[in-house]
């Protein structure tokens, strides 16, 4: 006999594991099926241990900087199995923290892999052998993603890594090459720069942190080809060749081709849906580019089957998931106020050095869509808790419709933006205008008046500039 649930879900990530506690408030009888590790690639191998590791990297350079601040730090060292251990030892405590939290809401955890076996229902198997048949009314799948890999550059394991390989490093390479500007990519070039890597850079398109606003990513890049990070845009990696403990790649850009050894690679271009080995062939779910296609509800083209996260596609961020599952199942319920995620409203981030971070429409794409816009900006360098932090290198900048004040966007690049978006974040979740936000106090000394001064100068009111 199967057992029988209300829902199922497919993955224990962050879209996973947020629907299912949302189902079980909601009265509904819940399993969810993890082949690997409770809280999926993001708490074990993603978000949370990278940012660890970061953590690592930013006390790192600012204990070389210790004289800017009347310090003195003598024969500064690390210990690349300690730093690593860290980071693991945080995953493992959050994914500990999942667990609680399933076992708190009386949710079923089956550990292996789950597909679809029939209408609402999921067959389990670990090691080959079958540990549960399982029978829901509704099934989520939330299955996630994992990295790309291009023809000639397929990661290794050892000389060529992937984002989970470049988290357990067993000892520092002394040379780096990163392919791929995105946030992960990114991330890891600061990260490793910051612990005394030679990095480079190269990314296909004709800028890094591509997403974002060209005037922040054109900030970002100077900040980081400052730090002594060499980067090439438009440029592409033609092929690698492994030798004992090093990797030449030859890289093309602008027409000319070079060659660069270094002792490691990182490959960050980009991830593909789990949709392999789950059970889609014979239904209606489809497929599109390795991503299931979902409608705003998150239904897929199969009756009871739904589909969350980075399994539907971009953006690839955690907080889209937890969110997605929320609506997903607040729709299944019939749960009164819940509405489609406007992917609008959705912040990124991305925990370089210095970050960057950003929400809504960027300038170049308010502009294409027919608005008439005021552009706001506020550098770093004339905010006061800015430059006592030692940190005056970053910029705000605001987007607002010119004809109704509506804002737009907003992007951020510098100390401590991950944090600062979530204001405007709010406001844009609020349809705030530039009226609300001018008359909002900001209090003072904060980097978040900088935020405030953006909005001001959009209008020609800055204080400060």
């Amino acid at each position: 006999m199967a057992d029988t649930y209300d829902l199922v879900i497919l993955g224990s990530g962050p879209g996973g594991y947020v629907a299912a506690i949302r189902a079980a408030q909601l009265g509904m009888k819940t399993a969810i099926v993890e082949r690997d590790q409770l809280g999926g690639i993001c708490l074990n191998w993603g978000c949370i241990p990278t940012k660890a590791l970061l953590r690592t990297s930013e006390i790192y350079h600012l204990m070389h900087r210790a004289g800017d601040f009347g310090l003195s730090a003598e024969n500064i060292s690390f210990d690349p199995q300690k730093v690593v251990a860290r980071s693991r030892a945080v995953a493992k405590q959050l994914s500990n923290g999942v667990a609680f939290l399933m076992r708190k809401n009386k949710v079923t955890v089956v550990i292996g892999d789950g597909k679809l076996a029939g209408k609402g229902k999921i067959a389990v198997a670990k090691d080959g052998k079958s540990v549960a048949d399982l029978e829901a009314k509704h099934i989520i799948l939330a299955t996630g993603a994992r990295a790309r890999s291009l023809p000639g550059i397929e990661p290794d394991g050892k000389l060529v890594w992937t984002y989970k390989e470049a988290m357990v490093p067993p000892a520092m390479p002394k040379s780096l090459l990163v392919i791929g500007s995105g946030a992960i990519g990114i991330e890891f070039a600061s990260f490793y720069h910051d612990m005394g890597a030679e990095v480079t850079v190269v990314e296909v398109l004709d800028r890094v942190l591509p997403v974002e606003d060209e005037e922040i990513s054109a900030f970002a890049r100077k900040a980081f080809e400052k730090q002594g990070i060499k980067i090439h845009t438009g440029a592409a990696v033609k092929a690698l060749e492994k030798g004992k403990d090093s990797v030449t790649a030859k890289i093309e850009a602008g027409g000319k081709a070079f060659e660069l050894t270094v002792d490691r690679v990182i490959s960050a271009v980009g991830i593909v849906g789990n949709v392999e080995g789950i059970g889609l062939e014979g239904t209606g779910v489809k497929v599109e580019r390795t991503h299931v296609v979902a409608d705003e509800w998150l239904r897929t083209g199969e009756a009871g089957v739904y589909a969350i996260g980075d399994l539907v596609g971009p953006p690839w961020l955690a907080h889209k998931a937890m969110h997605e599952g929320v609506v997903c199942v607040e729709h299944i319920a019939g749960f009164a106020g819940v509405h489609p995620l406007d992917v609008h409203n959705i912040p990124g981030c991305t925990y370089c050095r210095p970050q960057v971070a950003s929400v809504g429409l960027t300038e170049k794409a308010a502009r294409d869509q027919g608005y008439e816009v005021k552009i706001g900006h506020f550098p770093f360098i004339g905010n006061g808790k800015a430059i006592a932090m030692g940190e005056p290198e970053g910029m705000i900048k605001t987007v607002f419709d010119g004809r109704t004040g509506e804002l737009l966007g907003a992007h951020m690049v510098g100390a401590e933006v991950t944090e600062l978006i979530q204001g405007y974040a709010i406001a844009k979740t609020l349809e705030t205008t530039q009226a609300e936000l001018m008359r909002t106090i900001f209090p003072h000394p904060t980097i978040s008046e900088a935020m405030h001064e953006s909005v001001l100068d959009a209008y020609g009111r800055a204080l400060h500039i």
